[in-house]
């Protein structure tokens, strides 16, 4: 059975309105964004260890109260051990938008975003070297949540597992996982929660389907499907990361939610954007931070804003703050993102079989 909490109706819809924003940004960002005093080849020049440097961070929007409490810890650490003052340029919005900014000139030296499939559209677009999975520690994943069930008050649908959503009177409010990043993880958690649990593909696409049926309206975002849920008041069930549930409950009112005990691990990668860092001339100090995200006083900054940590010491602090999963399966499980994306999102794949089977 899944396990009840409760989050803020108020803070949860206030997690959609962040929006792009860009804080702590210099005159001298504008243009080619180059520091005098680096290289533009890599690593800092001989000089830059008294001079200044920026460097700018693109994440995903419900990351913003984390990183604002990790990066002055950091960026006093480098101070003290180099003698060199960082300064932060952050810009926090939807995940894929942000790629998408990034793909299309936002120099970012690093990206923290929601899913490994963003951050391997920028790849494609020739600004991330392959292989950067293998740059950071845990395959380059910094943190990670799960897929929560946000019903109404008092759960009337008595909704518990993901096999309740495919009940002829239960409607599902999830985004189109066509068009939105975090609609995909929902949907490879009602698949996954089939073919980790004995059944085949076909089993799968059955009850995937019958989920689908349930349906009312497929909102391109995650911020609009909370408004068809919140605003709207349509549905029964939202589909939802545990993470937002968590941040969103920080902030008052009672909110049920039930997270599955077969569920997809949500995985939050961390690049550096190789191609922005040596034109800046910012590796050295943008390599350090993303080696710093995984220290336990950065683990722990997200951990407080209800994300899962990866680092087994501050694993093992929280264990008690998060659900139990009995069964925790990844999209590496699934045969990974360029497989999911060739299997179920690209056009005539499984999703458009459902929905014309609607």
């Amino acid at each position: 059975m899944g396990k009840l909490k409760f989050a803020s109706l108020k803070g949860f819809v206030s997690l959609f309105l962040v929006g792009v924003s860009l804080s702590a940004v210099l005159a001298s960002c504008s243009g080619n964004n180059s520091n005098p005093s680096a290289t533009s080849s890599g690593g800092a020049s001989p000089g830059a260890k008294t001079g200044d440097v920026e460097v700018t961070l693109v994440s995903y929007a419900v990351t913003r109260a984390a990183y604002e409490k990790i990066i002055p810890q950091f960026t006093a650490k480098w101070k003290q051990e180099h003698n060199q003052n960082v300064t932060f340029n952050q810009s926090y919005g939807g995940s894929g938008s942000q790629a998408r900014a990034v793909i299309d000139g936002l120099e970012a030296d690093v990206v923290a975003l929601a899913l490994a499939l963003d951050t391997k559209q920028i790849e494609k677009a020739g600004l991330i070297l392959p292989g950067w999975e293998t740059e950071a520690a845990n395959g380059a994943i910094v943190t990670k949540s799960v897929a929560a069930l946000v019903t109404r008050d008092g759960n009337p649908k008595g909704i518990q597992t993901w096999a309740d959503l495919a009940k002829n009177d239960v409607k599902v409010i999830t985004a189109n996982p066509k068009t939105s990043g975090g609609a995909r993880w929902n949907f490879l958690g009602l698949w996954g929660s089939i073919t980790r649990t004995g059944g085949d593909d076909a089993k799968a696409q059955e009850f995937v389907n019958k989920v689908y049926k349930n349906v009312p309206v497929l909102p391109k975002d995650a911020r609009e499907a909370s408004d068809v849920f919140f605003k709207q008041g349509q549905g029964d069930v939202l589909i939802n990361y545990e993470n937002e549930v968590i941040l969103a409950g920080l902030n008052g009112e009672k909110l049920p939610y039930v997270v599955p005990d077969v569920n997809i691990s949500i995985d939050n990668p961390v690049a550096v954007v190789d191609k922005n860092v040596d034109k800046h001339g910012t590796r050295e100090v943008a390599e350090a931070f993303v080696k710093f995200l995984y220290t336990p006083e950065a683990q722990r900054e997200f951990t407080k804003v209800g994300f899962r940590p990866v680092e087994p010491t501050v694993g093992e602090e929280v264990a008690n703050q998060f659900a139990k999963i009995k069964t925790l399966f990844t999209a590496q499980d699934l045969g990974g993102w360029d497989a999911i994306q060739k299997n179920f999102f690209d056009d005539g794949a499984v999703f458009d079989k459902i929905q014309s089977a609607k």
